[in-house]
């Protein structure tokens, strides 16, 4: 029964979700934006990373609505990020895509940096600050407030409730599970099972508390994964050279099969890559502008650098490592997928005990954060789609899934639920960044040239938003074509009988 029910979830994925026309319109999306605005993740590189680590630990400044600093939105949105997907999602994409799937995920990634600072730009400047200092934001507000396009933003919240319980409390305990299962032969439903309770210990404190949370543990996780990375990269040195020929390489050819992997197809490397690549860093996912629209900013466009910070950090460094770990050391030939595959890798190296305890506690550390990280947004959703009502029944569903399918062994049939969760999300986001573009680019120059017109402290006050009337006016414009035509073949039925 469960394995009919996940081959027909992977037949809507393959055939219907994930087509060609998919990924033309995401890259198209992320090219689009990046053009508009001259490149600017090229061009203002020095203002990114000046106003990302120079403003690591800056204390929130009293009045302006938000209730975390920027640092700790970016670590909860991190959190969120740097997860499964940068491990086990990554090994994932190699076992079936090969290794041309890292070279469209740096693609999509380096396209994408401008479409996440849009997003988080938007989030920010639509959010909704109660009178009680209470902040919600995210696409459903942008979608809404600029747009008017309140069913779009119905089904964005429906699709980030199913993201939220399948991408994150199932297969962020999913992967805990079969590692330690893996490393230390400890049952997964007794993981699973205490993963939840801890998760619970931490939202039960509300958005305060998973923000603090986060900001302790997510710079301390990725140093110590990162560590782990750059000792197989001293002891595998000379095969980076290696390592890039066959990413470019596979990129644009076929791989065959060998040893225990089964080849993979050119189609195969661009759809997984850029899906799992949509997975680990989030940008146009319309995730992290939830934890993002929380923050205590001056300005939307400033918290929106750190957007293109989060996909660099999680895309280019920690990815990378964990693609290197595998390429490197052969182990792509092994047949195994998924977490098994990069614990195999680093055990190349690293002595067995070592690597088993490097990607426990990375597996652990990062697989919490982002399950803790992830309930932001689901309870957003809850709050938008449902309203305040229900959610205090609500919210302990998204703790259940991650228990119930702990003991499935075939984390590849799993995996099918995280692109089906990414695409449901990513497309209605696109489309309304797509038509807020407008928006999103005169706030971009409105902080660029310090007019600060849209200043954070005041459009959270006044609630006067950018608006995008053309994008508005063309859409009712659709709708009233549709209804004379709908109209004038009901008069003409009505006529001949």
């Amino acid at each position: 029964m469960l394995d009919h029910f996940l081959n027909v979830i992977n037949l809507f994925d393959q055939k219907i979700l994930w087509g060609p026309w998919t990924m033309i319109f995401i890259a198209s999306v992320s090219l689009y934006l990046t053009i508009k605005s001259r490149f600017f993740q090229m061009r203002k590189i020095p203002l990114i990373f000046r106003t990302t680590f120079g403003g690591f630990f800056r204390k929130s400044a009293a009045g302006s609505g938000g209730i975390m600093t920027p640092f700790q939105a970016t670590s909860t949105a991190l959190a969120s990020t740097v997860g499964m997907g940068s491990i086990a999602g990554v090994a994932t994409a190699l076992s079936v895509g090969g290794p041309g799937a890292i070279f469209w995920m740096w693609l999509l990634a380096f396209i994408s940096m401008i479409t996440k600072t849009a997003e988080i730009t938007l989030a920010v400047h639509y959010r909704e600050v109660e009178p009680g200092g209470k902040v919600h934001g995210g696409p459903m507000y942008y979608i809404k407030k600029g747009l008017g396009w309140n069913v779009l933003a119905r089904i964005f919240s429906m699709s980030m409730f199913v993201n939220a319980v399948f991408c994150a409390s199932l297969l962020q305990s999913h992967t805990v599970g079969r590692a330690f299962l893996s490393s230390y032969g400890i049952n997964p439903y007794l993981v699973t099972g205490l993963m939840a309770v801890t998760t619970a210990a931490v939202v039960i404190g509300g958005f305060k508390r998973i923000g603090r949370f986060c900001e302790t543990l997510v710079p301390l996780m990725s140093v110590v994964y990162v560590l782990g990375g750059l000792i197989l990269f001293f002891f595998h040195f000379d095969r980076i050279p290696l390592v890039f020929g066959l990413v470019f390489k596979h990129a644009f050819s076929p791989i065959p099969a060998a040893g225990g992997f089964a080849g993979a197809a050119v189609s195969a490397a661009i759809k997984n890559g850029m899906a799992k690549g949509m997975l680990s860093n989030e940008a146009g996912l319309g995730t992290a502008p939830m934890a993002h629209a929380t923050a205590d900013t001056p300005h939307p466009f400033k918290q929106g650098i750190w957007g293109a910070f989060e996909v660099f950090v999680v895309t280019f460094i920690i990815c990378t490592i964990t693609s290197f770990a595998v390429l490197s050391t052969g182990t792509l030939s092994s047949g195994q997928s998924g977490i098994e595959l990069v614990i195999t890798a680093f055990s190349t190296v690293l002595p067995v005990q070592a690597a088993r305890l490097l990607l426990s506690f990375s597996i652990l550390t990062f697989c919490l954060t982002t399950q803790i990280g992830f309930f932001i947004y689901y309870e957003t959703s809850i709050f938008h789609a449902f309203g305040s009502r229900p959610m205090k029944y609500l919210r302990w569903f998204y703790f259940i899934p991650a228990v119930i399918f702990a003991g499935v062994a075939d984390v590849d049939k799993l995996w099918v639920f995280a692109n089906v969760a990414v695409g449901i999300c990513a497309i209605p986001n696109l489309i309304a960044v797509l038509a807020l573009s407008g928006a999103f680019f005169i706030l971009m120059r409105d902080y660029l040239e310090r007019r600060n017109k849209y200043a954070t402290s005041l459009t959270d006050v006044s609630r006067q938003y950018v608006r995008s009337p053309r994008v508005k006016n063309l859409f009712r414009r659709i709708l009233n074509l549709n209804w004379r035509k709908t109209n004038h073949e009901a008069k003409k039925r009505t006529f001949f009988c």
